[in-house]
């Protein structure tokens, strides 16, 4: 059986870390994904949900470091349901995602690097640079694998 999920939405709000008595840290937040659609009415409608996010240990720390209200973000994990009592007694259900990976998708600014979404860019290419900074037409630069070398 699987139960996994994946979201890619924007931070409600900044994450709220915790540190419980044992040390371990504990952060939370949500994220809004949409949804468009036309309507009877051939008119477009976008649909927000809300999601709320579990984090621990190192994912909370990460999420507090990297993540921000407002902020893209892509979440992978498992959802969740439990029960709990407010402060006035009433019991509560509550459906989370419990999040076992955790990105960033905003643009970083990398010391000159062009990283757009914690991903490599062609600008991060190091073969690109290679070629594109060779100085002379003697210089020595690798060239790609033929179409036949390709492992695949």
């Amino acid at each position: 059986m699987i139960n996994k999920v994946t979201l890619v939405g924007n931070l409600g709000r900044d994450p709220e870390i915790r540190t419980l008595e044992n040390g371990t840290k504990v952060g939370t937040f949500s994220i809004a994904t949409n949804e468009s659609y036309k309507d009877k009415n051939d008119t477009w409608q976008t649909l927000t949900e809300w999601h709320n996010i579990v984090v621990w240990r190192g994912l909370a720390e990460k999420a507090e470091r990297e993540l921000k209200k407002g902020g893209l973000a892509y979440i992978e994990g498992k959802i969740t349901h439990r029960k709990y009592q407010d402060k006035d007694g009433q019991e509560k259900a509550i459906t989370e995602i419990v999040a076992n990976t955790l990105y960033s998708l905003e643009r970083r600014e990398n010391k000159g690097s062009s990283l757009s979404a914690g991903f490599p860019g062609v600008d991060d290419d190091p073969f690109n640079k290679a070629i594109n900074t060779s100085s002379t037409p003697s210089s020595t630069s690798q060239e790609p694998p033929a179409e036949d070398d390709l492992p695949f």
